[in-house]
C-alpha cells in the first residue's frame, strides 16, 4: 500500500484517536470505521476512563458505528485499529460481521491471530501491518513512560 492509499489516511485518523487516548492516560489504541470511504465512528481506549476492561478502542468504534447506520450489522464497513484486535473485541466483530480489519502493529501476547481457530466472519478480510511500525513506537513509547 502507498503513501497516498485511503487506507493510509484512515490509519492515520486511528492514529489521532491513539493520540488522545494516550493523553488521557489510557493505552493509546485507535479506532475508526469506514463505510462508503467515509468516516462514519472514531473512538480510543476508555477503558480507565470508564472503569471497563471491555471498553477498548474497538468496542467503542462498533457501537458508534451501528448507532450511526441504525442496525447491528456492518457488512459493507471496514474497521481500521492501530493495534490487532484482542479476542473480545475479535469476538464482537464476529457478530457485527464486520466486512473488513485493517490493523496496523500486531499484539503477540493478546492478539486475536494466536488462536488457532479463526474467530472472525468467515467473510471478514484481514489486512496487518498498515504503518505498522509508526502504531507500535506509539505503544512501546507509552509504555516506557509508564514503567
Amino acid at each position: 500500500m502507498n503513501a497516498h492509499t485511503p487506507e493510509e489516511k484512515f490509519m492515520r485518523e486511528a492514529l489521532k484517536e491513539a493520540l488522545v487516548a494516550a493523553r488521557e492516560g489510557e493505552v493509546p489504541v485507535g479506532a475508526v470505521m469506514v463505510c462508503q470511504g467515509h468516516i462514519i465512528a472514531r473512538a480510543h481506549n476508555l477503558t480507565q476512563r470508564l472503569h471497563d476492561p471491555t471498553a477498548h478502542a474497538e468496542m467503542q468504534v462498533i457501537t458508534a458505528a451501528t448507532h450511526t447506520l441504525g442496525g447491528k450489522y456492518l457488512h459493507d464497513c471496514t474497521l481500521v485499529v492501530t493495534l490487532e484486535p484482542c479476542v473480545m473485541c475479535a469476538g464482537a466483530l464476529f457478530w457485527a460481521q464486520t466486512g473488513k480489519i485493517i490493523y496496523g502493529a500486531p499484539d503477540p501476547k493478546r492478539g486475536f491471530t494466536l488462536l488457532q481457530k479463526p474467530l472472525l466472519h468467515p467473510k471478514t478480510i484481514v489486512e496487518s501491518g498498515l504503518l505498522q511500525e509508526e502504531c507500535a513506537q506509539l505503544l512501546s513509547g507509552f509504555f516506557k513512560q509508564k514503567r
